[in-house]
């Protein structure tokens, strides 16, 4: 069976190994979840997947194999002969549970009543005390409040029983294969965190704690430790106008992500292409702005530098000096991008274009060749890709 749910979840693309289909094994094994399905749903995620935006497709992958499954209890039962059944079912009652089913006659007594009772039953019941249903305090029936009774079908809610909660779905919007969204993008830019205990004693350390009491012969000995703290540094470097105003939603949600994950995040503006300056604040563009040669010597080469374009524009844009279309460049945008080449190792490009498009405008086979061919589109695999690259 578990053969049949490893395939299922390789055909869904969720990126299960059989080191991960060997732990499912041994923890049944050793019992960690028994004749419960929920509890197999959440243990079989917990162990086969290893990323939080494979949830969705690990539900899918679940619901689908399992599909069917509600009928299974008419199939053991023609397989598994009454005698066995009433035994194991004898041995796991508890003395309190044997004295309720004396309380009607005994186990024999109790199956027999059932058993006249859908005789003489002719129609679907809900409710009430007698007949065999849905509900109600009947001994015979499903959904029921009688501690002394038989489960019969599964129409009810059978009290104390989740619904599917894989067919529930709550994590697909957390789906490689959605739109992008703050949230998405959040969990695709955790690939570049390089987290370090850094600063003043400010977190509570549990476990020196316990340590230095232990040590102290159990008199309460409280260590504080330095936070622990994301420190990539990144240089963020954005397209602003002109074809990007189609993609401004987009880089609204990439921008508040990297200021959510990032400690050390500097931003800064250019308008197709970087020249010898940029720019913090759109409405002051022309009367504050930032050398290039400035970001150039005050950033160092350990940051990461993450530009964000759709690198669509005239060719002599990038070629020529003069080639700006809002002011005369002395220098051609193509020579700032090899100063940035030279000094940063972990640069890339972040284009909102789908990858497909590329071919078809020069200046964008021109980025790709400044760049190295780092350039990444702006979808959950392609960021993915590229704090890959990044955190080499």
């Amino acid at each position: 069976m578990l053969l049949g749910l490893f395939n299922e979840m390789r055909a869904a693309k969720v990126p299960v190994s059989v080191r991960e289909l060997l732990d499912l094994i041994n923890a049944l094994k050793h019992n960690v979840v028994f004749a419960d399905m929920d509890e197999f749903y959440y243990l079989s995620r917990a162990i086969l997947v290893k990323d939080e935006r494979h949830f969705d497709k690990f539900d899918r992958a679940f619901g689908a194999y399992f599909k069917g499954l509600e009928d299974l209890d008419r199939h053991i039962e023609a397989l598994i002969p009454e005698e066995w059944l009433r035994k194991e079912f004898e041995r796991h009652l508890s003395e309190e549970e044997r004295a309720m089913i004396q309380s009607l006659g005994g186990l024999d007594t109790l199956i027999e009543e059932f058993k006249k009772r859908l005789e003489e039953q002719k129609e679907k019941h809900a409710g009430g005390n007698k007949w065999i249903g849905t509900g109600g305090t009947s001994p015979f029936g499903s959904g029921g409040y009688n501690p002394e009774g038989i489960r019969v079908g599964d129409a009810g809610k059978r009290q104390g029983r989740a619904v599917k909660v894989w067919d529930q779905r709550e994590y697909k919007n957390l789906d490689d294969q959605v739109e992008l969204g703050t949230r998405n993008i959040k969990v695709a830019l955790r690939r570049l965190r390089k987290f370090a205990r850094e600063g003043a004693a400010e977190e509570f350390d549990i476990d020196g704690t316990i340590d230095h009491t232990a040590r102290d012969a159990g008199l309460l000995n409280i260590q504080m430790r330095a936070e622990r703290r994301n420190t990539v540094k990144l240089l963020l470097l954005m397209d602003i106008g002109g074809s990007m105003d189609a993609h401004v939603k987009v880089c609204e949600e990439l921008f508040s992500a990297c200021k959510t994950e990032f400690k050390h995040l500097e931003f800064f503006y250019f308008h197709n292409f970087i020249y010898e300056s940029v720019w913090k604040n759109n409405m002051r563009r022309t009367t504050e702005r930032f050398s290039t040669f400035d970001l150039l010597h005050k950033y160092g080469a350990d940051w990461k530098i993450v530009f964000v374009g759709d690198a669509a524009m005239a060719p002599y844009e990038i070629t020529q000096a003069g080639g700006s279309v809002e002011h005369w460049n002395e220098e051609a945008g193509y020579v700032w991008m090899r100063r940035f080449m030279e000094k940063y190792k972990k640069l890339i490009w972040i284009n909102p274009y789908p990858k497909h498009t590329w071919d078809y405008t020069a200046s964008t086979s021109l980025v790709r060749e400044l760049t190295n061919d780092q350039m990444f589109p702006l979808t959950l695999q392609g960021l993915e890709e590229g704090m890959r690259f990044l955190s080499k």
